[in-house]
């Protein structure tokens, strides 16, 4: 059984470190009265339950079969055939839930009739019934269970959701470039060449389809014109000054960037995964601006590194993006729902196990998983947990630190 001796220190300590109040000061039990007493045990490993000379070991058996509950009885001392005995146990787990368990003889000892499933964490109560008198007993046995107040877990940012159906999406990590599409460009060059008579724009500069660029007289007809910009974008590229001669050489580019193509090296191992259609999820390095796009080109040869560049779209419409960054890119490779999934960053170990931390009311407590498909944030859950079942998705570790040093034990 746990001792909740350091609960109220721990959580104390962690209020006073999350808003910065003094520490709280707590009467120092002596080490008598802060242990409480081991249970008896029996030949068996297992709990003693005395009443005068009548005395019921209960222990939790799980050598070669799923964890029941065995019973031996004695009386003054000497075994007592288990077919004399009446017994039934009944355990009241978290929220109220009751598994009521009955006995049968074998050999020369009562068995359970049902599994004893994890946690192993409950009030357990004991009726027995022998030579026409009753025994009760009743006791905790509780394991990862902490109990914190709802002030104190808003104050530790404790968050918790409801385990439910997701959709999993099961991707590949990619690594690649921002470059910009091949029609999204415009080379401007005099259509007469001539003197430049005015530059109306500078590098860097945005501009609309129809805004004036430059003007230019005409060396031949000694005619001036307007030169405008084909399309929506940027001076990207600037090489040209009043007073100059045109020539044939480019004068200015506009780049419109509102669309980008995400260039992504997918390598061999994955290259036969990823299909044209493809969702993609994109971070810029360096910064966490994030965009999504699709698949929607494939290279027909491989580079020189043996990657095969595949090529997104991605929408940059508020421009936080630029052409020539390095990316990384979540490629969806399948999607599938399942009807219930948790949130990977609430895992935590317990023991050998994978678990997530109920809440009901103010108590949380293991609930020890059999874990299915693992896909981005989500985690499918094949049994452990119920559906509807409130759990702790952000600042787990928190609760198992408070749990761990609480001591709670895994009592047999």
């Amino acid at each position: 059984m746990k001792s909740n001796y350091w609960q109220p220190l721990l959580t104390g300590i962690l209020l006073s470190i999350v808003l910065g109040l003094s520490l709280p000061t707590y009467a120092v039990e002596s080490e008598d009265s802060a242990q409480q007493e081991e249970p008896q045990k029996g030949p068996h490993n297992g709990r003693l339950l005395i009443e005068g000379e009548f005395v019921v070991e209960l222990a939790i058996f799980e050598k070669g079969v799923p964890p029941e509950f065995r019973v031996w009885v004695t009386q003054k001392g000497q075994p007592v055939k288990p077919e004399e005995v009446s017994l039934k146990v009944v355990l009241t787990r978290l929220g109220n839930v009751e598994d009521n368990i009955t006995f049968s003889p074998e050999d020369d000892f009562l068995r359970g009739s049902m599994e004893i499933y994890e946690p192993h964490s409950f009030v357990v109560s004991i009726m027995a019934e022998y030579g026409g008198q009753q025994f009760n007993w009743q006791y905790d046995n509780f394991e990862g269970r902490i109990k914190i107040g709802q002030e104190i877990a808003d104050a530790m940012a404790i968050k918790t959701a409801i385990a439910g159906p997701a959709t999993l999406v099961e991707t590949v990590k990619v690594y690649g470039k921002l470059a910009t599409p091949v029609d999204a460009q415009r080379s401007i060059r005099a259509r007469f060449e001539g003197q430049i008579e005015k530059v109306y724009v500078s590098l860097g500069q945005t501009v609309a389809r129809g805004d004036l660029l430059l003007t230019i007289q005409s060396n031949e007809s000694l005619k001036s014109y307007n030169v405008v910009s084909p399309i929506d974008g940027v001076i990207s590229h600037r090489n040209v000054n009043s007073g100059e001669q045109s020539g044939d050489r480019l004068l200015l580019t506009v780049t419109d960037n509102r669309t980008l193509v995400a260039e992504l090296s997918v390598f061999p191992m994955d290259r036969h995964r990823v299909r044209k259609g493809a969702q993609v999820l994109l971070t810029a390095n360096g910064n966490s601006v994030t965009a999504t796009g699709v698949i929607d080109a494939i290279d027909t040869r491989t580079q020189t590194n043996q990657a095969t560049v595949m090529r997104a779209t991605i929408d940059n419409k508020k421009g936080l993006l630029m052409p020539g960054l390095f990316v990384t890119a979540d490629v969806a490779l399948a999607k599938y729902a399942v009807p219930l999934a948790v949130k990977r960053s609430g895992l935590q170990s317990f023991r050998d196990f994978t678990v997530v931390y109920a809440k009901i009311g103010e108590e949380y407590e293991v609930r020890m998983l059999e874990l299915g498909r693992i896909a981005g944030e989500w985690v499918e859950i094949l049994g452990g947990l119920p559906i509807g079942a409130e759990y702790v998705t952000e600042n787990s570790y928190v609760i198992k630190a408070d749990i761990e040093k609480s001591g709670a034990s895994h009592d047999h």
